[in-house]
């Protein structure tokens, strides 16, 4: 038993560097998908298409047992080029697995593995979601809208965090990410001959302005208690050193913790954004795109993840020090709108090659953390664990 949990274990680390080296960006994970459906075919376990690149594989599927019980794996990587060192370097230009997918899907292909040889002693049908397009394609939505939870009475999940110590979990019994958003502000002026100020509308002295009023959401608006960001990340305004442009926009991102919150930020920011361009004289137009509510977990299942976590690892495998919720987004919350589940943060920190966060070009996911989780989802649909 033990050898087939090694040989589980280290294939699946294997598999998470191969994965790392051929990163595909949301709805492009031909090749991801194809690997995942190779060894689940391999293991011999039943699987079908779900949203068209998802893959729902089925152990114990004629188990009439409650709960039936869902893992989930994300898939997809980021728009970024890599800058490690590592053999595993992205070989794809421009695109890397940079918030650690790859290490995901691999700790869920080797829950598969270790599952398979103990199907037999599973107390009920388990699903293993193997999701695409996590990185703002809604992949969560289509993957519910194609049928991923039909029969499904109970959901779990979980996120590598670079910025916390290894092995330390946070699964709070509410909110454990927020909600996000985005947004951009077209400012249109009149160019004209940097030497004659006086004969144009600036765009671009009407977007540093609008950049610093927004600031104005997060300290004046709301309490000092209240989780929530407000983020111009871009200002793109081409031009040259003797040339006023016509045009400036402005993109951001907003964090919000509820629908009420959300609601306020972007009216404010309609209206802040508006009326600075008007004192400036030129013109403005914001929109407001609306991406994932917060991720809630349900008390029950939140209690039961950290009850198994405790079970390896004590109350020293819990993180008591960082702040929750964690301002990042994820659309794991749409499946907790739709049935009970949680989702958990586990710590990736050991040392410097572990520490760069998410959605960095450095980052590289913790391969020490697949055995950890692996254990813990097997915990949590009650199946028995190597000797």
């Amino acid at each position: 038993m033990a050898t087939i949990w090694q040989q589980a274990i280290s294939h699946a680390q294997q598999l998470r560097r191969h994965l790392h080296s051929q990163p595909e960006l949301g709805w492009q994970e031909v090749q991801t998908a194809e690997l995942i459906r190779k060894q689940l075919d391999l293991l011999g376990i039943l699987w079908e298409s779900c949203a068209e690149l998802g893959t729902l594989a089925r152990l114990n599927p004629h188990g009439d047992s409650k709960p039936h019980i869902a893992l989930r794996a994300d898939m997809d990587a980021l728009p970024i080029t890599e800058k490690t060192q590592h053999s595993w370097v992205s070989q794809n230009t421009g695109c890397m697995h940079a918030c650690g997918h790859d290490g995901h899907t691999a700790t869920l292909l080797a829950t598969a593995a270790w599952l398979k040889s103990v199907e037999d002693k599973l107390p009920g049908p388990v699903t293993l979601l193997f999701q695409p397009a996590e990185e703002g394609g809604h992949g969560a939505k289509k993957m519910i809208d194609d049928g991923a939870l039909q029969g499904i009475d109970e959901i779990y999940g979980w996120h590598n965090w670079p910025a916390m110590s290894f092995g330390k979990l946070i699964c709070p019994d509410d909110i454990v990410m927020c909600g996000n958003g985005t947004f951009s502000i077209t400012l249109t002026g009149k160019g004209g001959h940097a030497s004659q100020p006086e004969l144009c509308r600036d765009p671009v002295l009407a977007a540093s302005a609008v950049t610093m009023a927004l600031q104005q959401i997060i300290s004046r608006h709301l309490s000092p208690q209240q989780a929530a960001v407000v983020n111009v990340s871009s200002i793109e305004a081409p031009s040259a050193a003797t040339v006023i442009p016509d045009k400036a926009v402005l993109g951001g991102s907003i964090r919000v913790p509820d629908q009420k919150t959300r609601d306020l930020i972007n009216r404010l920011i309609t209206e802040i954004s508006q009326q600075t361009a008007a004192s400036y004289g030129v013109d403005c137009e914001v929109n407001i795109y609306p991406r994932y509510e917060a991720t809630i977990n349900h008390a029950h299942q939140a209690s039961n993840l950290r009850a198994q976590w405790q079970a390896d690892h004590g109350l020293a495998g819990m993180d008591t020090d960082s702040l929750v919720p964690i301002m990042a987004s994820e659309d794991f919350s749409y499946y907790l709108n739709k049935i009970p589940g949680a989702f958990a943060l586990i710590g990736a920190d050991d040392g410097p090659d572990h520490q760069s966060v998410c959605h960095s070009p450095l980052y590289d996911f913790n391969d020490q953390l697949i055995p950890l989780v692996t254990r813990l989802y097997t915990r949590l649909v009650g199946a028995p664990l190597p000797e």
